[in-house]
């Protein structure tokens, strides 16, 4: 069966075409746009207009695609921005308009069970596990074997936290701390919700992840194949944190690795990965390429694990 599944959040919007077979899912397309629809979210409530703009272009490009893929089902979730949104009404008719079917605004706990399965339909990892979804306005936190125990959102985020905090090129020192008050607050919040300190592994999901593990790593360019399934330590995620917080605009922009669409926000997304990994008392990150989009496209043909 080929399905196409949709994630629209704070950051991005991404789109995976893909045919589930026996084996699992294999990818016909894989897309990912930047459109920032959380764009002043956390101080208005409301969705910008031009963010809205800019995601309806993607969703026509995307249902282009779609349509010429031949896709059997179609799914498009929108999370933390779309849930936190007045005016979320406007945004969902005109998703409707271009691609047929509304976003589903989906709960922070089914964000974080959906990405749970998707991490976990690719990565061999044995026993317990907990996996963070680090989101432009959320995280998601979820422990699990096989299948999830326990989950939670919490409202720290790459693009909410930048807003929030992290306003000056580069951050102050005070921008910084207060940053770090928020997510640790949320991260104690979320260790004493799902005892997430109680396993032994972590394996981390999204675009600050993984820019994080391709900085670490020291790639020429970004290349997901080296990227996932790396083991990034606690203390590389420290210092590539530092890094990133310390350097200007133009320094991060220059990054080989670095999507432009990340450039002002990823010293807020290793942020929140490096107070998980501190706060949780882990030595290393696994990092995967797959994510909510494997877990939506697995659910529509009913092969979710």
């Amino acid at each position: 069966m080929r399905v196409a599944a949709i994630d629209c959040g704070t950051n991005s919007i991404r789109l995976l075409i893909a045919d589930v077979t026996d084996a699992g899912l294999v990818d016909v397309a894989r897309v990912m746009r930047v459109v920032r629809l959380g764009e002043g979210v956390d101080v208005t409530g409301r969705l910008a207009p031009g963010a809205i703009e800019r995601t309806w272009s993607a969703v026509e490009d995307y249902a282009a695609q779609i349509r010429q893929a031949g896709a059997e089902r179609v799914r498009m979730v929108a999370t933390s921005a779309s849930r936190d949104a007045e005016n979320a009404d406007e945004f969902t008719a005109g998703v409707v308009q271009r691609l047929g079917t509304p976003p589903e605004v989906i709960s922070g706990d089914e964000e974080a069970r959906l990405s749970f399965a998707g991490a976990v339909s690719v990565l061999e990892v044995p026993g317990r596990v907990a996996v963070v979804d680090i989101g432009g306005g959320s995280t998601e936190f979820v422990v699990g074997h096989h299948q999830v125990e326990a989950a939670v959102s919490e409202d720290v985020g790459c693009v909410r936290m930048t807003e929030r905090h992290l306003r000056s090129d580069p951050p102050t020192a005070a921008e910084i701390a207060a940053a770090t008050a928020d997510i640790d607050a949320a991260i104690m919040h979320a260790l004493t919700a799902t005892a997430f300190d109680s396993v032994d592994r972590i394996v981390g999901l999204a675009g600050s992840v993984t820019t994080v593990a391709a900085l670490a790593m020291g790639l020429p360019e970004y290349d997901s194949r080296l990227i996932h399934g790396s083991r990034i330590s606690s203390g590389q995620v420290h210092e590539v944190t530092l890094r990133m917080l310390a350097a200007t605009r133009a320094e991060r922009a220059a990054e080989p690795v670095m999507h432009p669409g990340r450039v002002d926000v990823i010293g807020g997304g290793a942020l929140v990965l490096d107070r998980i990994l501190h706060l949780g008392g882990f030595d290393e990150v696994i990092v995967s390429e797959h994510d909510i989009l494997d877990g939506i496209a697995l659910g529509l043909a009913g092969a979710e694990k």
